[in-house]
């Protein structure tokens, strides 16, 4: 007879019952599925010689250090370099971007060692003629039209061609957008050639600092300085009696000054690569253009310091009355982007189309102003249009979408916004919260301007084409959790 510990208790199952049970319970929670998202897979050689490679990935590091240099996105450069290697048969590349280097790293698989190599990124400019040709250069190589030692001639030809214009014809341009950002406070022409004056000065003082090794904080706060001792001295003249243009136009040369100093920052660029998911890129530009702002307002700072301590009498308008005139709104807006777009070197073609967008940038803003939206909204809102038209006009033309949507926003930038906060903060002491309010807000409305921007490009590139594989791979760590 057996002992009740052998007999089996009861309810129990059997230990074969017990393990279907659990093999069903695992199946029913364990997935079947490859993963989504592929991590880390093993590359093998691609039958590619060493010389090869070595040419390709100096070729591909060449061209995306140029692009880089002429001011385009992270995301932008690393899928033009994955277009290109993969074109000439190199399929495991990685490419890794920072603020100052570009590093491009070709693995041959477990038999061979791996080719890593990186370039400094010396010089950051706008100069969209030149990227424009390379983004046409980038094409011919994709389409199989180009030998490699044919494409290294060809980019040395791009990257040694002269500018399309000469020096004084981008001051020219840069005075030029000073006077069309007056008239849309409407200053009259008195004003505006002061305003131009002012900014020529601005830009010839600033290259003479650049030639001497001069960093830009101290640039841009010197830059800042002119400006306002134009309107330091048109104030101190009203002061002793003298007829000169009254009210709030004096100040109009300094927020001219203003936004010719911001038009220069890489603010939608910084917005992008942190949208498209290179937030190291993104944070150091960002505070490139912190460090860069705190110049300009350094130097307006000392100047509004200094006039004070003088005993200049000085007085602003609590609000930025714009033009009345709906035309001579729209003309300036025209008139901004496309001196903007010549100042850094776009064509003529694309110069006409960006003055096309920055008009169209206007009426959008203007039309979300009479909805009742705030500023910062109505920012967004012009943006956004702009970054998906800038992607429209772009693949039908040809041009560069970094040279429309930076002129097309250039109009919106809020030079006055900023120029009042200052004022607040040296002029009105006792009223230290309206003054960080007041530059907490010019903040929001360059946020709102960037994150448009932005937006808009992410939301049109799926639209208009399917992504290849280097945009899908520069895109990949933009994607949000695609675990299923």
């Amino acid at each position: 007879m057996s002992s009740p510990k052998h007999l089996p208790r009861a309810g129990r199952p059997s230990p074969a019952a017990a393990r279907a049970l659990r093999d069903r319970a695992q199946r029913a929670v364990r997935s079947s599925s490859p993963p989504t998202t592929i991590i880390a897979v093993s590359a093998g050689g691609d039958a590619i010689d060493e010389r090869k490679g070595r040419a390709v990935i100096d070729l591909a590091l060449r061209m995306g250090e140029s692009m880089l240099s002429t001011g385009a996105s992270a995301s932008d450069v690393t899928a033009t370099v994955l277009r290109m290697v993969d074109a000439y048969g190199l399929r495991s590349c990685h490419v890794d971007i920072a603020f100052t280097s570009i590093t491009v790293s070709y693995h041959r698989g477990v038999e061979h060692d791996p080719m890593t190599v990186m370039r400094i990124v010396k010089v950051r400019t706008a100069d969209y003629t030149r990227l424009e040709k390379l983004h046409d250069l980038v094409r011919e190589i994709t389409k199989g039209l180009l030998a490699v030692d044919e494409a290294r001639s060809r980019l040395d030809e791009v990257i040694r061609a002269p500018h399309p214009y000469r020096r004084w014809l981008v001051t020219g341009s840069l005075a030029a957008l000073a006077a069309g950002v007056a008239a849309l406070f409407g200053a009259g022409v008195i004003m505006m050639l002061i305003s131009a004056v002012a900014t020529a000065l601005i830009d010839r003082t600033q290259r003479w600092l650049a030639h001497r090794g001069i960093s830009a904080f101290f640039s841009q706060a010197v830059g800042a300085a002119i400006p306002t001792v134009f309107a330091v001295l048109l104030y101190a003249l009203q002061s002793h009696g003298v007829s000169v243009p009254s009210g709030l136009s004096p100040s109009l040369v300094v927020v001219s000054g203003i936004v010719v100093l911001l038009s220069g920052m890489s603010v939608v660029g910084a917005a992008q690569d942190a949208i498209d998911g290179y937030y190291l890129t993104a944070a150091a530009r960002t505070f490139e253009v912190v460090t860069l702002t705190v110049g300009i307002v350094v130097g307006i700072t000392v100047t509004l310091a200094a006039a004070q301590h003088a005993g200049v009498t000085m007085h602003l308008s609590t609000s930025a009355p714009l033009s009345g005139n709906r035309v001579v709104l729209l003309v300036a807006s025209i008139v901004i982007a496309a001196a903007f777009s010549l100042s850094a070197y776009t064509g003529l073609r694309a110069t006409g189309v960006a003055a096309g967008v920055g008009g169209m940038a206007w009426l959008l803003y203007s039309f979300a102003v009479d909805l009742h939206l705030g500023m910062p909204s109505a920012s967004a809102v012009a943006a956004l249009a702009i970054g998906v038209l800038s992607q429209v006009l772009s693949r039908q033309l040809r041009i560069p979408a970094l040279a429309l949507s930076s002129a097309g926003i250039i109009p919106l930038v809020p030079g006055f916004t900023v120029y009042r906060g200052l004022f607040e903060l040296v002029q009105r002491p006792d009223s230290l919260g309206t003054g960080l309010s007041t530059l907490l807000s010019a903040a929001g409305i360059g946020l709102g301007l960037a994150a448009g921007v932005s937006m808009g490009t992410f939301l049109a590139r799926p639209i208009l084409h399917e992504l290849d594989r280097g945009q899908q791979r520069a895109l990949q760590r933009a994607r949000a959790d695609a675990r299923e």
